[in-house]
C-alpha cells in the first residue's frame, strides 16, 4: 500500500511532525517516516533513521556531529534524502510526500521531492515559500505552502496551517487511489510555446489532439523547457514538436529564460521523434528595462510588458544559434526534422513588425544549413511561423515520424 512519506528532522521538529502524522492518520493515510535530524535523538521512532539517511548521503551521523558544521550536514542529508526517496519510490511505497522547515529543512525535503516523478503529490510547508522558490521547486510539481510563522511549536496559527497541509496531502493521495486504472492510453507529446508563437502552437495542438494524442504545452521560459526535457528523460513524452526554441538564445546571450546548456538534447538522447523549428529565436528576454545589462544599451528592444523586455538577436548570434541547433540535432538517436519559416520566426519578426530581420533570418538559416547532417530533413517554407501552413507542416511531419516509429 502506498503511504504518506513524512521527511524531516525529528529532533528539532519532532512535535510538529508528530502533529502532522496524527492528522494524516486521522484522514486514513498510512504514514512512513524518514528522519533527517542531525543534532539529537528523534522524538519518536522513524521507519528510516537519520543515520541511514546520512550514510546514503556519503557520511554518518557520528561524523556529522563531530564535524558540527551546519552547511556540510545539510548537504549530506539532502543527498541522502534524495537517494532514500528514490529508493522508496522504486519500491512502490510513496503515495505522496510531506516536509516542512526553514531554509535547511526546506532544502533537505525539497531535494527528496525533486527525486520523485511528476504527478506524485509533494507538499512542503516552508518559511521561505513566499520568496524565490525556484531553487526548491526546480522543474517538479512541488506544492509549497507558506508557514506564516516559524516551524516552532504547535499554536493556534501553526495548528491550522499544518492541519490544512495534512488534509491536502491526504486528499491528493486518496484521489489518486480512486483514479487508479482510469487513465487513458493516449501517447503524450510535448510542445513548446511563447506568446509570440501561440497561433502556430495552438493549431499544431488542435491537429495532434484530433489524431488522439495527449498534448503537454510548455512555456519556453527556461523552467518550461527544462521541465519538458526532464519528462522526456523520464519516458513520459513520446514525441516532440519543439516549435519555440527561444531558450537557446537566452543561454547564448545571457537572458533570463535560459534552460541551460543541455536544452534540445533530451529527445535525441531518448530516441524519440522530434520536429524542431526556430520559434522566437529573434529575441533574448530580460526583466524590466533597468535590469538589462549595460553592454546591450545600443541594441534593439521591445517592451513586451512592464516586467519583460525583449532584445533582438543579431546576425552573428543567429548564425551561432543555427550552428548550435544543428549540432545538437546531429546527435539524435531518432528521426528529426527541421522546419524553417523564411518569412519570420515570431509575431514580432515579420514585415513591418519591430523585430523584422531579413539578414538575421538568413544568418540563422545559413547556420543550420551549413552544419546540419544531410540525412536530417530541412523543410523551408515561404510563410512566417504563425501562418497556418507552417503549423500544418509541423504537425504532419511529427505524425509521419510517429507512424514510422510505430512501424519500426
Amino acid at each position: 500500500m502506498k503511504r504518506a512519506v513524512i521527511i524531516g528532522a525529528l529532533d528539532t521538529k519532532g512535535h510538529e511532525y508528530q502533529f502532522v502524522k496524527d492528522a494524516l492518520e486521522a484522514c486514513g493515510a498510512e504514514c512512513f517516516v524518514v528522519d533527517t535530524g542531525v543534532l539529537g535523538e528523534p522524538l519518536f521512532t522513524p521507519d528510516v533513521s537519520a543515520d541511514e539517511v546520512a550514510r546514503a548521503g556519503g557520511s554518518s551521523i557520528e561524523k556529522l556531529r563531530e564535524l558540527n558544521d551546519r552547511g556540510t550536514a545539510v548537504a549530506v542529508m539532502a543527498r541522502g534524502a534524495a537517494s532514500i526517496a528514490a529508493q522508496l519510490e522504486e519500491q512502490g511505497i510513496v503515495g505522496g510526500m510531506f516536509g516542512m522547515g526553514g531554509t535547511a529543512g526546506t532544502t533537505v525535503a525539497s531535494s527528496a521531492m525533486q527525486s520523485l516523478p511528476v504527478g506524485v503529490p509533494k507538499l512542503l510547508v516552508s518559511t521561505v515559500a513566499s520568496g524565490n522558490t525556484r531553487p526548491y521547486v526546480g522543474v517538479k510539481d512541488i506544492m509549497m505552502m507558506y508557514s506564516v510563522v516559524d516551524i516552532a511549536g504547535i499554536n493556534r496559527l501553526s495548528r491550522r496551517i499544518l492541519s490544512n497541509a495534512a488534509y491536502a496531502l491526504a486528499g491528493m493521495i486518496r484521489q489518486i487511489e480512486l483514479e487508479q486504472g482510469a487513465e487513458d492510453d493516449k501517447a503524450t507529446l510535448g510542445l513548446t510555446m511563447f506568446g509570440v508563437t501561440t497561433p502556430c502552437v495552438t493549431r499544431v495542438r488542435e491537429i495532434l489532439e484530433d489524431k488522439g494524442y495527449d498534448l503537454l504545452v510548455f512555456h519556453a521560459t527556461g523552467t518550461g523547457g527544462s521541465a519538458m526535457e526532464e519528462l522526456i528523460k523520464a519516458g513520459y513524452i513520446k514525441g516532440v514538436a519543439d516549435i519555440t526554441t527561444t531558450e537557446l538564445a537566452d543561454e547564448l546571450v545571457g537572458g533570463i529564460f535560459s534552460a541551460g546548456p543541455n536544452r534540445l538534447e533530451a529527445a535525441g538522447a531518448a530516441g524519440i521523434p522530434q520536429v524542431v523549428s526556430v520559434g522566437a529565436l529573434d529575441m533574448v528576454n530580460f526583466g524590466p528595462p533597468d535590469t538589462v545589462p549595460p553592454q546591450f544599451k545600443e541594441r534593439v528592444f521591445y517592451q513586451h510588458n512592464p516586467t519583460t523586455t525583449l532584445m533582438r538577436t543579431t546576425v552573428e548570434e543567429n548564425r551561432e544559434l543555427g550552428r548550435i541547433m544543428a549540432n545538437k540535432l546531429n546527435e539524435s538517436k531518432a528521426p528529426a526534422i527541421v522546419v524553417f519559416p523564411k518569412a519570420g520566426v515570431s509575431l514580432l519578426d515579420m514585415a513591418g513588425k519591430p523585430f523584422d530581420g531579413v539578414q538575421e533570418r538568413l544568418a540563422l538559416h545559413e547556420g543550420i544549413k551549413e552544419h546540419l547532417l544531410p540525412d536530417i530533413p530541412f523543410i523551408e517554407l515561404e510563410d512566417d511561423i504563425n501562418h497556418p501552413t507552417v503549423a500544418e507542416v509541423i504537425a504532419e511531419s511529427l505524425l509521419k515520424l510517429l507512424e514510422q516509429t510505430k512501424e519500426g
